[in-house]
């Protein structure tokens, strides 16, 4: 199942508050592991004020799908939400949250860690970084995202 990944401009606290809330009431959860990505202001740029979000859609849904499918097989997870912003986020403001959940806490920790690291290296998601004077130029770190092959985790 596809759900959703993109939220246009930053993630919003009170979003992550409601997301968090509607696992609540779950009495088979143990442990939450959270995770957030927040643009910084980078010290050795000049006035970086931004970071301008694109992707390939399509691609990264089917392929959030597919990460989604190998972490649910691999750990005893209760479920597994990835958000990524997408246009500009500003310094400060988030742009990545990841929500896991699980009986026990370990768990909870290692598909988060796992999850994160595969939400970087094989999501086509890239950053401009909106610099005041010089105009943008591109975060090499999401630059060197992978394309993903078809049917490999």
């Amino acid at each position: 199942m596809k759900r959703s990944l993109f939220i246009h401009g930053p993630i919003s606290v009170a979003f992550i508050s409601a997301q968090i809330r509607k696992h609540q009431l779950k009495t088979n959860t143990g442990a939450y592991q959270i995770f957030l990505g927040q643009v910084k202001a980078d010290q050795t740029k000049e006035n970086m004020t931004g970071i301008h979000y694109t992707a390939y859609e399509e691609m990264a849904l089917e392929r959030m799908a597919q990460i989604r499918q190998a972490l649910f097989e691999k750990y005893p997870v209760r479920c597994l939400h990835v958000y990524h912003s997408l246009g500009m986020v500003k310094p400060g403001d988030c742009s990545l949250f990841i929500f896991v959940s699980a009986a026990q806490s370990g768990t909870a920790v290692d598909a988060c860690q796992e999850l994160l690291q595969m939400v970087k290296k094989e999501l086509p998601v890239w950053g401009k970084e909106i610099i005041e004077k010089a105009g943008f130029q591109w975060n090499i770190a999401l630059m060197k995202r992978v394309k993903p092959t078809s049917g490999s985790i």
